[in-house]
């Protein structure tokens, strides 16, 4: 416990599945929460169980994670609001597509794939660079980006599968660049993990079979645990642990 007392965090998509696991993981540990997305009805929820888990204060935060000026604009408002801010989690991501043809190498349209960039990959970076120089100032930084399964293997949709890399680039980039002054930079990628992005419930079980076969675990891991991970990668004593590519994935296609 109090681990993360007096410090501050916010989680991007944070209204459900990994994010809200990882705030109120966070939340348990003493820090103060900050979750943004889009809609606020979740937040609203996430903020209050935060508060019940043991977070002395909470902000919800409306934003868009594909806009350049919402992401940014959620950071000003945490460090409006707590005076700093110490943890950042570039969690916000997904797959959107504005066809029906989807994503495939000879379907892709333009502005699908500029979507796809923009929510996994541009989303961080943009949040990231406007909360570097107020962690430079208090000597103490955590950024993490959640990667994927995908990260570091093809098999994905493809502008997904290129963000999720690029979160690895940005992730090594950062983490030589700040190394000087407190702040730690690393990507934790899940796996198959149980979240609405997949909704399994509407799965098939030959589908849920093959899903749990990629694993050395055979199981479909559960959005908490990735809470703990991301409570140690954000904690004083991980000050040695930066420009790493950490998996909570039950030994996925190892």
């Amino acid at each position: 416990m109090d681990r993360l007392k007096g410090k501050v965090a916010l989680v991007t998509g944070g209204g459900r599945g990994i994010g809200r696991s990882i705030a109120l993981a966070m939340a348990r540990e003493g820090a103060m929460i900050a979750v943004s997305s889009r809609t606020t009805a979740e937040l609203d929820k996430v903020a209050a169980e935060a508060r019940a888990a043991g977070a002395p204060d909470t902000l919800v935060i409306q934003a868009d994670a594909t806009k350049a000026a919402d992401q940014r604009g959620a950071v000003k408002a945490v460090v409006e609001k707590f005076g700093r801010i110490d943890i950042l989690v570039n969690n916000a991501g997904g797959v959107t597509t504005r066809t029906p043809q989807g994503l495939g190498a000879y379907t892709h349209d333009d502005d699908t794939f500029a979507d796809n960039i923009d929510l996994n990959l541009n989303s961080a970076y943009w949040a990231t660079a406007e909360a570097l120089p107020h962690m430079r100032q208090h000597g103490y930084g955590r950024v993490m980006t959640i990667g994927s399964g995908y990260a570091k293997r093809s098999g994905g949709p493809i502008a997904y599968t290129v963000a999720k890399h690029g979160l690895i680039g940005l992730t090594r980039a950062l983490a030589h660049d700040t190394a000087a002054h407190g702040i730690t930079v690393n990507c934790l990628c899940p796996g198959w993990t149980n979240t609405q992005l997949v909704n399994f419930e509407a799965q098939t079980p030959a589908f849920k079979a093959m899903v749990e076969s990629e694993n050395l675990q055979h199981r479909i891991v559960e959005p908490d645990e990735l809470g703990p991970m991301a409570v140690l990668l954000a904690s004083p004593e991980s000050a040695a642990i930066t420009g790493q590519v950490i998996s909570v994935d039950g030994g996925y296609k190892v």
